[in-house]
């Protein structure tokens, strides 16, 4: 990422994805035209043109992933439904942000993630993963009270912050921000599929663990997984599931 080009970052926005410095591309995003650097993505367009895209796993300081499958756009002249995050924009290119399918998809995704997150943690939610849901218009989900993580340790080791795995979606988004801001690569995905989790080193508690605590992770988590302790008043508690 090029220091240059972060300046163009605003505080009140998130564009998605890093701005770029390249030549001038206009394309069409849901009827508008806009005009972005070459090299920028889809998404930062569409944030641009005052149309975002909903989104999880991206954020403007780190660079696309990928992996969330929220932030899907059909483009005219192709197949598909690709990830706007990923996909640069292109002269002339014609994007749709919104349409009976891309709800469709969105809708079913997100009810995948909310299927394994506390539902008392809903009402009043101020993350950014409560934000698009409400974007979506995602409430609940069809699914039964499976196999789930709800019940997983909360890591309180750190003196500044807490990891409840039980609100983490897997994004990535603080593995991410671990190497790519902070350079400590104190984080990581471990295991694959459902087993898929946020660990520290080995699997060590976050004190134990490389981590040197600069919050990098906590600023960039959507979902409040982790979190300051600062901002209770006593100690951090779960709220108590509710019987299926």
């Amino acid at each position: 990422m090029v220091w240059v080009e972060l300046r163009a970052l605003r505080d009140d926005i998130d564009l998605g994805t890093p701005p770029r410095d390249g030549a001038p591309v206009t394309l069409s995003i849901d009827g508008v035209d806009v005009t972005v650097p070459a090299g920028s993505s889809v998404m930062l367009a569409a944030a641009t043109a005052g149309r975002p895209v909903p989104k999880l796993c991206a954020t403007d300081t780190l660079a696309a992933f990928g992996s969330c499958r929220v932030c899907l756009v059909e483009i005219e002249g192709r197949n598909g439904c690709p990830a706007s995050c990923t996909t640069p924009v292109e002269a002339g290119m014609r994007v749709h942000t919104r349409s009976e399918r891309l709800d469709r998809i969105r809708k079913g995704v997100l009810e995948l993630y909310l299927s394994d997150f506390p539902e008392e943690d809903l009402p009043g939610g101020w993350s950014e993963f409560h934000e698009t849901l409400a974007t979506v218009g995602v409430t609940s989900h069809p699914y039964g009270r499976g196999e789930n993580h709800l019940a997983a340790p909360i890591d309180r080791s750190n003196p500044y912050f807490v990891f409840d795995p039980a609100k983490c979606i897997v994004c990535s988004r603080c593995v991410r921000a671990c190497e790519e801001i902070q350079g400590t690569f104190a984080l990581t995905i471990a295991d694959r599929g459902f087993r898929s989790a946020v660990v520290a080193s080995q699997g060590e508690s976050f004190l134990a663990s490389e981590c040197v605590s600069c919050g990098a992770c906590v600023q960039t988590c959507p979902s409040q997984a982790l979190i300051e302790k600062s901002l209770f008043e006593g100690e951090y508690e779960r709220a108590h599931p509710t019987q299926a």
